[in-house]
């Protein structure tokens, strides 16, 4: 009965915990009001790196194109695929998108960070916009990021995406990953978004000299929003901001496995306190689950108890999160937790066995995790 309380005030600890950092993260990244950018904005260079995307290139492409910014470049690079999407990419000229063809990838660097340093060179905005092909954004997103980062002050602006389309399996079964950003955040670490961030030209370029100072940094953009801050800004999206992502579970499972281990700080010991708090939340599942062989006593009730506590919690997050049946969210909880656990076993050994992988390029481990090497 001693290891049952104690275990209870572990799990209640957890929750009570959990809760607080939730709530006070979501007041934190809440976008107040409505923005827009004024007539005298400055220019926006928007950078979408690419590498075999011909399922979501050309809708990218053109909910960009659709945005009612006026100064806006386009410029799409070509990372080497080996399917058709450079042809999507060039198709598109006529409307003034400019395409690079990505070049050889050179010794040590992460090929998206090489992507974005090529990108980043080729700009001519005062701000700098990196969006991945599978986010979207409405018409007006560009002018209200760009209005909040004038009228804030900000030097840098990401957005965590929301989820449009909950019944699919990529969304039911989704990745946690902004769910840890937002429940580890903090002033000195906020919650960063790589899927769509916007920083200014000259901060990047000539204070944090660009990318290649962490060409081998995993999440160069949750490096670059730390040594900016206080000037630095993470939002909630919402409707009316409107940036939401569509990615296959597949794709989410290999970012999983690339971010999971790296999250916790890639230490062993970073990563072992990582593996015993995943397991302790998944503990009242396994409790209710022993109901099937021992019955149901004060410990499989307790473990009931939390579970719903849990669901709540996690549901509490999928309401801000997912534009529609949000409350599907809470009830996936067991299944995602216990999934969430897999992957972060499978990325500490993908890191021990070096295979990890970033879009078909081996990622092996120099000195640390946070300065993966990639394999020629």
């Amino acid at each position: 009965m001693s290891i049952v309380i104690f275990v209870s005030t572990v799990l209640t600890a957890l929750l009570i915990a959990m809760s607080i950092r939730l709530h006070r993260a979501f007041g934190r990244y809440k976008i107040k009001k409505r923005y827009s950018a004024a007539i005298t904005a400055p220019s926006v260079t928007v950078c979408i790196p690419a590498r075999n995307e011909t399922h979501a290139m050309a809708q990218c492409i053109e909910r960009v194109l659709a945005s009612d910014y006026k100064k806006l470049e386009i410029i799409v690079l070509d990372d080497s695929s080996s399917d058709d999407t450079s042809i999507l990419i060039r198709s598109f000229a006529h409307a003034g998108v400019r395409f690079i063809a990505g070049e050889s990838l050179p010794e040590g660097w992460l090929g998206k960070n090489y992507a974005l340093e090529t990108l980043a060179r080729e700009a001519s905005g005062t701000y700098v916009m990196f969006i991945d092909v599978d986010t979207a954004i409405k018409p007006t997103t560009i002018s209200e990021i760009v209005g909040y980062a004038m009228t804030e002050s900000a030097e840098m602006v990401s957005v965590i995406p929301a989820r449009n389309d909950s019944w699919r399996v990529s969304v039911l079964f989704g990745h946690l990953r902004y769910f840890w950003e937002l429940l580890l955040a903090r002033p000195s670490s906020p919650a960063v978004s790589g899927a769509f961030w916007m920083i200014k030209r000259e901060a990047l370029m000539d204070r944090l000299g660009g990318f290649s100072p962490f060409k081998l940094n995993i999440s160069p953009e949750t490096t670059f929003a730390s040594k900016l801050r206080p000037a630095y800004r993470c939002l909630l999206s919402t409707a009316e901001l409107g940036v939401t992502y569509e990615k296959k579970w597949s794709s989410q499972v290999e970012t999983s496995r690339r971010l999971a281990f790296p999250m916790t700080g890639g230490t062993w010991w970073q990563g072992a306190l990582g593996l015993l708090a995943l397991t302790t939340l998944n503990l009242p599942t396994f409790t209710v689950l022993s109901s099937v062989f021992y019955g149901w006593t004060i410990v499989q009730i307790a473990g009931l108890w939390f579970t719903f506590a849990f669901m709540g919690l996690y549901a509490s997050y999928t309401q801000r999160i997912w534009r529609t049946r949000w409350w599907l969210g809470g009830f996936m909880w067991p299944a995602v937790i216990l999934q969430e656990l897999v992957l972060f076993v499978v990325s500490i050994w993908g890191y021990a066995t070096h295979t990890i992988t970033w879009k078909d390029r081996p990622v092996t481990v120099g000195a640390t995790v946070a300065s993966p090497i990639i394999k020629q």
